[in-house]
């Protein structure tokens, strides 16, 4: 393999902006993206079971989760190893396997969520 060999700046592509109102806004909106966040408390959360499309198979779905994808990897490893299961997270869901709705509003009233609905 060989090195590859830049003639120019421009053949690295990058962009910077010296411009101090841009990045303003760029820091602006980074803040506000972090205070939009809800405490566990002020969440709602729906505790639903989901057979549709798993080849008969039930899983638990948990809506309503005002996370990052990041929080939301951590917070499906947590249930997950609190129950005893495997499980996925998909498109903002967390899924878990088997019938859960049982032992979910326990452990997630311990992890600090109030509103907590099981959907039978």
């Amino acid at each position: 393999m060989s090195k590859k060999q830049f003639n120019d700046l421009s053949d690295l592509k990058l962009v910077f902006s010296t411009n101090p109102e841009e990045a303003k806004n760029n820091f602006f909106e980074e803040e506000e993206s972090n205070e939009s966040k809800t405490p566990f408390s002020k969440q709602t959360l729906k505790v639903s079971l989901d057979k549709k499309h798993r080849s008969g198979k039930e899983v638990t779905l948990i809506e309503g989760l005002d996370m990052n994808d990041d929080e939301l990897d951590d917070m499906a490893r947590r249930l997950k190893s609190k129950c005893g299961i495997g499980g996925s997270v998909i498109d903002g869901l967390v899924l878990l396997q088997g019938d859960q709705r049982k032992k979910l509003p326990d452990v997630l009233a311990k992890m600090g969520f109030k509103k907590i609905k099981v959907i039978q």
